[in-house]
């Protein structure tokens, strides 16, 4: 079976309570496919539009992120995991305006002082995938549509890490190196 992923803002880490939902997407009301290899893809509408609350424009600058699979762990002490959780908040679920994120060429996890810098879409016969819903990715390997190509021990590394999405990187940060392609 397909696992279907949901990109979530969480609220500020709290190792004692209950994951806080801030606010989530849903793919198909962007017409992509919730899959994660269906919409994680450089220029995708969706991706871009979510990521767009990142950037210091957004409603959501510097905030923790996860790109959570409904086939992941349920969290600690409940029997659901984020994806199914955020069902139960509709009231978190926002559509917004498409929004384009090409003047913002680096994703910096300020969690673990690293940046990535967003690739370049190598040809239309190509996918190049985007690095933001893979490294936060939860749950990858458990259903179809998941991420196995290159670099797949990075992917979820990221995950519920404070992020933005900047038009310059941070001089003390490092950059992670990452290749997501499939081979």
């Amino acid at each position: 079976m397909g696992q279907y992923y949901k990109p979530i803002i969480l609220g500020e880490a709290n190792l004692s309570t209950l994951e806080v939902i801030r606010f989530f997407l849903e793919a198909l009301n962007y017409g992509n496919g919730m899959k994660l290899t269906e919409h994680s893809y450089i220029g995708n509408n969706f991706v871009s539009t979510f990521e767009y609350q990142l950037t210091p424009n957004g409603m959501f600058y510097k905030s923790r992120v996860v790109w959570a699979g409904d086939y992941a762990d349920p969290e600690k002490d409940h029997d659901q995991n984020l994806s199914s959780m955020a069902g139960d908040f509709p009231e978190k679920y926002l559509h917004l305006p498409e929004k384009t994120t090409e003047d913002y060429p680096y994703i910096i996890n300020h969690t673990k002082k690293q940046y990535v810098i967003k690739p370049k879409r190598s040809s239309i016969y190509e996918t190049t995938f985007h690095p933001l819903p893979l490294l936060t990715a939860e749950g990858n390997t458990r259903g179809g549509g998941d991420y196995y190509g290159r670099d797949a021990k990075l992917i979820g590394i990221w995950a519920r890490d404070v992020i933005s999405v900047e038009k310059e990187y941070p001089s003390d940060f490092t950059e992670l190196k990452c290749d997501f392609r499939e081979d």
